[in-house]
């Protein structure tokens, strides 16, 4: 029987603990105390039954693996090391930094800490991103040199956050040279063995589902780092992550079309480290220019705010109007007559750096940080919102998709004469451009309303609930006539959770969108919770098929009503299910209550 608002059990001792005393301050060797339920290490237990989706799906919605390690404040200067030396003419400098401040330990060390720096399921929360999705979805990360511990050093790293295996046995990690050779590799290299290290496990972190191909160029000159950019097309990878580059030069449009021009593939380029000025190939009118940002929690709705990365007037994200490449047609600035730099951002300061375990280049977990982290991030997320069209080049997709972004309003890069070209703003700007992702819905094939002719209709059936358990699939006891909560119209709704102890209901329904056609699906839903505070207990995802559209929580309660509006354009000519999934832990009721549905085209 469901509780009342004001009912629920106690708060369990842990849960005050955890209220009352935040994560404890970095230790010498940079560690806090790991949660007692998630102690150690170890890959967790699994069945023979349990598939990869499932185990990494658990792995990152686990509370016990939600806790932040912070490492440092936004734009803070702290010491690191750039692990690549900086470019000479016709070569790439990889933009990996790794903190030099926090003790590196290997994993045999760590016992029953945790790493610091964020981890998975952190960068999950932080972009709203699907704990399933990915399978069947090839990244690949092309870097310069060889990393003889890559397959190693990326078991330990998943086994510690509990992700499924990504070996070479299993078929989920593969290995190459330029040439696609599995066993005549490029010579090692620590710096650039670093770099591989951080970009395979943001790979990982966002979308572990995924398969990955490392391809290791001869060399960090341009036409070896070009021609593995083309072996990783060849191998079929239609995510391709670049964490390097250099100066922008009168010859790099040549390189663009030997090199970057593969529509159908979602290509993401780091923008640099060294604060405003423009990079190349991020620069490429054929890629995704990906700026950094620092990324802190908070006490907002989302749970974490994000500015631009700049620590001094050397570092910092890249940005800025390229030189020699033409404007795509789908970037629209009008201060830039040629092609901006960056398109979208992810975290990419040090101060507030990532996990990353590497013993070939450093000596196990570290903080890595620069715009090397938010390259492979973006390409992960491309991952899990699906193929890219054909003939797209899919740095267009958040142009069309710009209010399923978290749009970044504080910060610069450094001066410029033009503001927006290294000062965030509402809206476009050089160091974040559109934002950071904020689900998946930003980076999906189609803008919809293309062109065709489109009859407005609402597609949903049973919209208001009043058949009851007809059209809708639906977790027991979800759609009815309960009088615990008002339905919004009518008798009928659907009431998730509510039950003040560990719960999941579902509720979905497929609908088809006709191709030509713009579509937003509404809902009125009410949040009724008796948890306090502004931490997110409790969680209500709205899905469309492996995209994450929205997330609310017990921290989104309000006393009536509220109408939703999310965009399904990008649907249009597919069958996709819409789904509601609540989330309840194991003390304190939330409910989130839906009615009034629609699908509408127009």
């Amino acid at each position: 029987m469901r509780v009342s608002r004001t009912g629920g059990r106690r708060r369990s001792l842990p849960r005050l603990l955890a209220v009352a005393l935040p994560a404890l301050a970095l230790s010498v060797a940079g560690f806090t105390a790991a949660p007692a339920a998630s102690a150690g290490p170890a890959t967790p237990a699994t069945s023979h039954a349990t598939s990869p989706v499932t185990q990494n799906h658990k792995a990152l919605t686990d509370p016990d693996r939600q806790t932040f390690h912070p490492t440092g404040k936004a734009g803070q200067k702290v010491p690191t090391t750039h692990l690549c030396a900086t470019a000479h003419p016709g070569h790439a400098s990889c933009f990996a930094q790794r903190r030099t401040d926090i003790r590196q330990r290997l994993a045999s060390a760590v016992a029953a800490a945790t790493p610091s720096g964020l981890s998975p399921a952190n960068l999950h929360s932080a972009y709203s991103l699907p704990s399933t999705g990915g399978s069947g979805m090839t990244v690949a990360v092309v870097d310069a040199y060889n990393d003889p511990n890559a397959e190693a050093d990326l078991g330990t790293y998943r086994s510690t956050y509990g992700l499924s295996a990504c070996t070479k046995a299993n078929g989920c990690f593969k290995q190459v040279s330029q040439t696609g050779s599995t066993t005549s590799l490029p010579t090692n290299d620590t710096g650039w063995a670093g770099e591989e290290a951080l970009d395979i496990d943001m790979v990982s972190a966002v979308c572990p589902n995924c398969k990955i191909i490392l391809v290791e160029a001869n060399s960090a000159n341009d036409t070896d780092l070009g021609i593995a950019e083309n072996e990783a097309v060849s191998l079929g990878a239609k995510f391709v992550s670049n964490s390097w580059g250099g100066s922008e030069a009168s010859g790099q449009t040549t390189e663009d079309t030997q090199y970057f021009r593969h529509p159908g593939v979602a290509i993401t380029v780091s923008a640099g480290d060294s604060a405003y000025g423009a990079e190349y190939p991020a620069t490429s009118q054929y890629v995704t220019a990906v700026g950094g940002t620092a990324l802190t929690t908070a006490a907002n709705s989302r749970g974490w705010s994000e500015s631009v990365w700049h620590t001094s007037s050397t570092e910092g994200t890249g940005s800025g109007c390229s030189a020699y490449d033409p404007k795509p047609t789908w970037q629209t600035d009008t201060g830039c007559a040629k092609r901006m730099e960056s398109d979208v951002s992810a975290v990419a300061d040090p101060a507030t750096g990532v996990a990353v375990y590497d013993t070939f280049g450093g000596s196990g977990w570290a903080v890595y940080g620069g715009t090397s982290a938010s390259a492979p991030i973006i390409a992960g997320v491309y991952a899990l919102a699906g193929t890219p069209g054909a003939t797209d080049y899919p740095a267009q997709y958040p142009y069309s998709h710009t209010a399923n972004l978290n749009d970044v309003t504080s910060g610069s890069n450094g001066s410029c004469s033009t503001s927006y070209f290294c000062t965030a703003r509402a809206g476009y700007d050089g160091p974040t451009g559109w934002g950071t992702p904020n689900g998946t819905a930003a980076f999906t094939f189609g803008g919809g309303g293309g062109g065709g002719t489109c009859t407005s209709a609402q597609l949903l059936g049973n919209p208001g609930f009043e058949s009851g358990n007809t059209t809708w699939t639906a977790s027991s006891g979800v759609i009815n006539s309960d009088t615990g909560e008002a339905a919004h119209t009518g008798s009928y709704k659907a009431w998730l959770d509510g039950y003040g102890s560990s719960h999941t209901d579902t509720l979905s329904q497929s609908v088809t969108i006709p191709a030509g056609c713009r579509a937003s699906f509404t809902f009125y839903l009410h949040i009724d919770t008796a948890e306090t505070g502004s931490t997110a207990y409790d969680k209500l995802t709205v899905t469309a098929g492996s995209t994450t559209l929205a997330t609310y929580s017990n921290v989104n309660a309000a006393s009536g009503y509220a109408q939703k509006t999310l965009d399904l354009s990008s649907f249009a000519g597919q069958t996709v299910t819409v789904k509601f999934s609540g989330v309840e832990d194991s003390s304190q009721q939330t409910s989130f209550v839906v009615d009034d549905t629609a699908v509408t085209t127009s």
